[in-house]
């Protein structure tokens, strides 16, 4: 079992790279955690290097205002790396007739790539970023379309591979989910962010940018999210804080504690073995 922690400076002083996710962990889209800037914050100022790794399809400079407006501390952090910016180097190498699945204000995504935003009958590749109404849609409600796309063979890049996030109270499904349909319909699919090592090795040669070379052991992921954070940091082989009041609650609070028993049994299940564990990042 995981080592319970009380606050993440117990551990701190051992690591000098942070990677820290950031929706479930530094907030919930809707208000931040003032506490976890406030535990990042309190690193850095031991001469820890924080770089935040999120899903987001969006490039970092989007990603960096949105924090702002939500309430996360620019102090608590020295880089970000976002899904949206290594997605970018896979739409710049591939076809360049693009059908963006996503809201709207994903389009920048395709800024400066050379590329065309076409509708989904002219497209030669599907770059999806989420849903249209992640509100009200599941994957089923676009099946003529993606079972269209599949036939003719369109590939897929799916700009946030996390299958849902906590928006408030309530759990809305992301571009994961969407890429996850797609290839159970038999589409091809490809896919840089969490858990998969592009991300990771962007992230570290962000980190070796800010403080030189480092040993990996000497690096920590922390995170809430078991197919994308900690399956994607345990399998780079790093050291893992896992934030249990994050999207996977519901399988071991009970009352608002986290019933140790029924998280060591969650953990077991997913064959997950993070180093330290704690509800939330304080």
């Amino acid at each position: 079992m995981a080592k319970r922690i009380g606050s993440f400076r117990e551990i701190s002083t051992n690591y000098d790279v942070v990677l820290c996710d950031v929706w479930g962990v530094l907030h919930n889209g809707v208000a931040a955690y003032p506490e976890a800037s406030v535990a990042l914050e309190a690193a850095r100022a031991e001469g820890v290097s924080v770089v935040l790794i999120t899903n987001s399809p969006r490039p970092a400079p989007s990603v960096i205002e949105q924090l702002e407006m939500i309430g996360v501390s620019n102090d608590s952090y020295d880089r970000i790396v976002t899904s949206g910016d290594v997605t970018r180097a896979l739409i710049a190498k591939g076809p360049k007739k693009v059908f963006l699945l996503g809201p709207e204000r994903d389009l920048p995504l395709l800024d400066g790539l050379g590329v065309e935003a076409v509708t989904a009958d002219e497209a030669e590749v599907i770059v999806c970023t989420g849903f249209f109404d992640d509100e009200t849609e599941t994957p089923e409600d676009y099946r003529d379309m993606l079972k269209a796309l599949a036939a003719r063979r369109v590939q897929m890049i799916c700009a946030n591979p996390d299958l849902v996030v906590e928006r408030g109270h309530k759990m809305i499904p992301c571009a994961g989910a969407m890429a996850a349909y797609y290839d159970r319909m038999g589409g091809e699919t490809a896919v840089a962010g969490k858990p998969h090592t592009p991300i990771y090795d962007a992230t570290l040669a962000a980190a070796r940018d800010l403080r030189g070379e480092f040993p990996q052991s000497r690096v920590i992921a922390i995170g809430d999210g078991m197919p994308t954070d900690v399956r994607g940091a345990l399998d780079y082989g790093l050291d893992l804080l896992y934030i249990s009041h994050g999207i996977h609650a519901r399988e071991y609070v009970v009352e608002g504690h986290t019933d140790e028993t029924a998280l060591g049994a969650f953990l077991a299940r997913e064959q997950a073995s993070p180093r330290y564990w704690m509800p939330r990042l304080v």
